[in-house]
């Protein structure tokens, strides 16, 4: 009988079982994609350099501090209140990749 083993997203890339990119798509996928590849609530598509080039001109500490302390309809941390700050800065980085 096999055993289901749980591994956190930070967890399987300390421990060599993905990558960090990979990690950072996972956890977009897992807290932010359902604003951010919608548009629900205001939020920037990934991908629309129109809607991301005023908040990137920004600079990455207010990102951060958006995404951290929530901004409008988004909660703290995308209400992943597990996710620590290197994890939320890593996924914000990239999605700020892909919409530049």
């Amino acid at each position: 009988m096999k055993k289901l083993v749980t591994v956190s997203i930070a967890a399987a890339a300390l421990f060599g079982m993905m990558s960090t990119a990979q990690a950072d798509v996972a956890t977009y996928r897992q807290a932010c994609m359902a604003c951010h590849a919608t548009g629900a609530a205001g939020a920037p598509k990934v991908g629309d350099k129109a809607a991301w080039a005023p908040r990137i001109k920004q600079g990455m500490a207010t990102l951060l501090k958006h995404a951290m302390n929530g901004k409008g309809a988004m909660p703290p941390k995308g209400g992943r209140a597990d996710l620590s700050e290197a994890q939320i800065k890593s996924t914000i980085e990239y999605m700020v990749g892909q919409s530049k």
